[in-house]
Parts: C-alpha cells; structure tokens; sequence
C-alpha cells in the first residue's frame, strides 16, 4: 500500500468510503460483507475510514463502527461529518456530535469534517446564533477531535470565501477531484487553491460514483480496469494525501488496494488519453448519485436513478431505457417532476434536474418502442374512461 505522510500519521492512500456500502435484496446494508470488506482492507494496508452522520439512512456510523471493533483502536484512523449542510430550522452541533461517537462507539475521532459547504450552507456554518465552527475547535482541543477539516461541493468563489474565514483552522479539505472533474467542475483551480493555501487534499468520488469504471476502450489505456486509471491520475497529485472510494463490494476493493499496492506513474499518452475520454464525456449529466436531491424532493423521485437513465439514453437511445422506464409508475418517472427546483438548489454538481428530466421524457418520445407503449397506455386509459362513464 501507498502512504502518505499527514503531520505525525501516515496514512494510506486509499480510503475507505462508506457512502455506497453493500446491500441485501431488501436494501439494508449487508453488515456481513462489510465485515470481511473491513479485515480486508485492513490485512492489506487500509487504515482510514469515512463516515458521515446521513450515509445510509443515518445507519453507516453504526455499521462501520461495529465493523471497525475488530480490530485494535490505534490501528485505524476513522473520520466522520457534522450534517450542517442539510436544510433545518435549527443546529444542534453538541448533540450531533455526542450522538455520533456513540453510534460509532469510539471516545474521539481522528478526522472530522465539517459537511459539504457548498453556496446553501455558507450561511449555516457562519451563522453565530449555531456556533457549528467554534464548537468543532474547542473539541480539537480538548482531544476529542484529533484533526479538523472541511468537505466542499461549492463553487471556487465559495470555497475562497470560507477559507478566509476559516482556512487557518482546517487542516484538511476533501473535494471531488478526476480527471473528469479536472476541468468540468473547476477541480485543477481548487486543488491548486489549497495546495497555496499548504491545505491537504482529501479526494472523494475519484470515479465519478462508478462512471470512470466504465470508459471506453482505448489503445494507449492498456493492463488495468477503469477505476485504475482514475486513481493513477490522481496518485500522480503531490498534494493528494487520501483517496476516498466508496466501494459496494470486495471486488471493487482488491481492485483498488492492487492498483494503490506500489507507484505506477501515468505517461504523456496515458494521460492524454484520459482527458480525451473526459472531453468526450462531458455532454453527460455530472450525477454521482450522492442522494442530497431526494430529501426535499415532493415526489419523492429516485433523481439519481432516472439521471443515470437520462446519461444512458443521452449516450445511446435505445428501448433498454425505455422498458426500464416502463418498469416504473407513472409517479416514479422523469415525468412526474413538477420542476420545483428544490432538487437543483441542494444538488452539489449544481445540476437542472427539472430541465433534464424535461428533455429526457422528450427524448423518450423519440424511442419507437417507448412510444408505442405510450400510445397505448393513453389509449387503454382513454377506453377506461369512456366505460366508466358509460
């Protein structure tokens, strides 16, 4: 395993994110697997661990910190989030935090983030009536936080603006950063704002929530899975001292932990290649599935279930999409949206979702198979009417 040093820890470069864990058939997190995935990962050089307060329902602190007493305290370092980025009419910072290491059952935490500051919850964090900052300084020094930083889904401008606030009490910033990402979401200006700013970069979605796994076949790009060259772009990155994945089941991890076991630089063509696939990717909607949308969605839409449809059907219309549609209710579909914007304020990726799912039930229209069925829903509805009034 690659390590990075961070003041006196070091740490590997791969972490272990747990936003996207395994699941049963019935959608609860698959505690089993987790399990062997954490002996895993810690058999072969894994020690960092990321949660947060929201993953899974409120149940992934739980699980990971259950996962994590098999092993020795001082063998891992675990992070997890002050949820201050979701929307409530009040903060309660002590008692998150109390609650939080109780539900991971540990006594301190090694890493703490301050969740998601993105242009919505600037105000929160700043906001004195809460006091969600100094309450997180005072814990790091009283030794239940061992190290405090800040996660951010914002703009370069909002980043800047808390950094100036803050910046000389974060020791640590994790961003989204890809190769994707590098240029589409600003991701080389604000890894080259905290590297002035002598900030350590965390990373997370270094696959864009599984959509690097997937590029294309390339001959320059030869001798590793997808997911192994967005990590060696990133390894590459001498600001970069933890890579976040959030990996949904063994094989995904021995891929990972393979690819992260010794250096592997990236040549002039293998990077070129890269950015070259990620040009060609950049017609796609920027989802990585983080959930944030359908909290405050009034039709409690599955949003990054149908933006991973729209990104299919967007890059090859077929009737795939259409019968996967299909498979839904009429209230489950693009077309149910009443285009409230409220998934498009909280949305990270700063993503219309109103304005796709638009366009993606026009582009369904346009599937001969899709829009027969279509017609003949609307006509067997149509006879349905005419019984009953009758």
């Amino acid at each position: 395993m690659i390590y990075r040093q961070f003041k006196d820890k070091k740490l590997s470069l791969l972490g272990f994110g747990t936003m996207r864990l395994p699941l049963l058939e019935n959608g609860e997190v698959d505690e089993e697997q987790v399990f062997q995935m954490v002996k895993y990962a810690a058999e072969h050089g894994v020690n960092y661990y990321d949660t947060a307060y929201p993953y899974h329902n409120c149940k992934s602190e739980v699980i990971i910190g259950k996962a994590l007493k098999q092993l020795p305290r001082e063998s891992f370092y675990l992070a997890t989030k002050y949820p201050g980025h979701q929307i409530a009419s009040s903060y309660d910072p002590a008692g998150v935090f109390e609650e939080q290491l109780q539900k991971c059952g540990v006594d301190y935490f090694d890493f703490y983030l301050l969740h998601n500051i993105y242009e919505n919850s600037l105000k929160t964090y700043t906001d004195p009536r809460w006091g969600i900052v100094d309450y997180f300084i005072e814990q790091r020094e009283k030794g239940r936080i061992k190290h405090l930083g800040f996660s951010c889904h914002g703009m370069l401008d909002t980043m800047k603006t808390f950094l100036d606030l803050y910046g000389s009490e974060m020791e640590f910033c994790q961003i989204q950063l890809n190769y994707l990402d590098w240029t589409l979401q600003n991701g080389k200006e604000k890894y080259e704002l905290l590297s002035e700013r002598n900030i350590p970069v965390w990373v997370m979605e270094p696959v864009r929530g599984g959509k690097l796994a997937k590029i294309p076949a390339d001959e320059r790009l030869k001798g590793g899975s997808g997911a192994s060259w967005a990590f060696r772009f990133l390894e590459e990155l001498s600001n970069v001292t933890m890579i976040l994945s959030g990996m949904s089941n063994m094989a995904q991890m021995e891929d990972n932990i393979k690819t992260l076991s010794a250096p592997a630089p990236l040549s002039d063509t293998e990077r070129a290649a890269l950015f070259e696939i990620a040009e060609g990717m950049k017609n796609s909607v920027p989802c990585t599935a983080c959930g944030y949308c359908r909290a405050d969605c009034p039709k409690k839409l599955d949003i990054p279930k149908l933006l991973s449809l729209y990104n299919d059907m967007k890059f090859f219309p077929s009737n795939n999409v259409g019968m996967a549609i299909d498979s839904l209710s009429e209230d489950e579909r693009p077309g149910a949206c009443v285009s409230c914007g409220k998934c498009a304020r909280t949305c990270p990726q700063k993503i219309d979702v109103p304005a796709a799912f638009k366009d993606f039930t026009a582009l369904l229209e346009t599937v001969p198979h899709w829009a027969d069925m279509c017609r003949r829903r609307e006509e067997a509805a149509r006879r349905l009417r005419e019984q009953r009034n009758s």
